[in-house]
């Protein structure tokens, strides 16, 4: 017979636009890097790749902002539905 499980652990809270912005500026070291050593030209897309990394990670930056304050804004909504109406209102209804 196998234990009962737990219940999950609530989710750790982190700083996904600080995360966002270490990607985007590895990307921007990576692409100063490939500048300064110089690149054959059949692998001069690499600067591309980077590029494009630095370009999602300032996306990100603008981006989960905004989503977050969207979940919060539904999770208030949600929790405001939930709610029992106040007796007064309860009284005046029944």
């Amino acid at each position: 017979m196998s234990q009962p499980r737990r219940p999950d652990p609530p989710p750790m809270p982190t700083n996904d636009v600080r995360i966002a912005a270490a990607g985007a500026i590895a990307w921007a070291v990576a692409l100063v890097v490939l500048l300064v050593v110089g690149l054959p030209s059949e692998d001069r897309w690499w600067l591309w790749v980077c590029v494009t990394g630095i370009g999602i990670g300032l996306f990100a930056m603008w981006y989960v902002p905004r989503l977050q304050a969207g979940r919060a804004r539904a999770d208030a909504a949600r929790a405001a539905r939930s709610e029992p109406a106040p007796a007064a209102d309860r009284e005046r209804t029944g």
